[in-house]
Formats: C-alpha cells, structure tokens, sequence
C-alpha cells in the first residue's frame, strides 16, 4: 500500500531533523550560557562537554552539514545521559524522567543512518 503522504516523506524528513537539530541546540546553550531558562554549568565539566554536543551537534544536524557524524554523535549522548542520569531511577523512562533522552537517541540514530536527506548542506 502506498503511503497517503508519501510524496511528502523527503520534506517531511527535512523539518523532523530541522526541528529536532534546534531543540537540541536549545538544550546546549541552556547549559553553555544559561539561555532560555537554563543554568550554566562550569566549563570543561561533563554537562559542559554535552552542552557543547548539544548546541553543535544539533546545529549541524539542523543545517543537514556532516548530518552522520553530528547525528550518530548526538545518539550516543543521549544514549551516555539516559544511562547516567536517568536509568538508576529505575528502568521505565516515564518514570525516571528519561523519555526525552530515549527520544533524542532514536531520532539521532534514524538521522544517522539515513543522512542528510534532499534538503542539506551535505547534499549541496
């Protein structure tokens, strides 16, 4: 069966990893600059290098540049914060505050192995 919105799935896939590139860049200035209701954390410390990942990793994800790379990077922190910070509060990410972290992974992943798609800077 062919999908309803299936001549859509190219700018489809574009704003997903658009849109998901920006909000984690949203969570990396959060930690590098306190920006956006967030609280910045000391320089060279774990959340300081994840904040770095964040902001870009997930500009580079965004803009579609070395979309791979940034993306498979990007999955293996959330991959690392889910594991740290959330999973010792027990193994249902609802209850432990992690389904962002497991959200961010996939989604990374998916972007890692699919690429940059029609819409990047990679394909320019």
């Amino acid at each position: 069966m062919k999908p309803v919105l299936g001549r859509l799935s190219e700018p489809a896939y574009a704003l997903l990893r658009i849109v998901a590139g920006l909000l984690f860049a949203l969570h990396g200035a959060q930690k590098l600059f306190g920006a956006f209701g967030g609280q910045q954390v000391p320089m060279m410390s774990q959340f300081w290098f994840a904040g770095v990942i964040e902001l870009v990793g997930g500009l580079m994800i965004a803009i579609g540049l070395l979309t791979s790379i940034a993306a498979f990077i990007a999955s293996g922190e959330m991959a690392v914060a889910y594991f740290q910070a959330h999973a010792p509060k027990g193994w249902n990410p609802l209850a432990n505050g992690g389904e962002l972290a497991v959200l961010f992974c996939f989604i990374f992943l998916y972007i890692a192995a699919r690429g940059g798609g029609r819409w990047s800077a990679d394909r320019r």
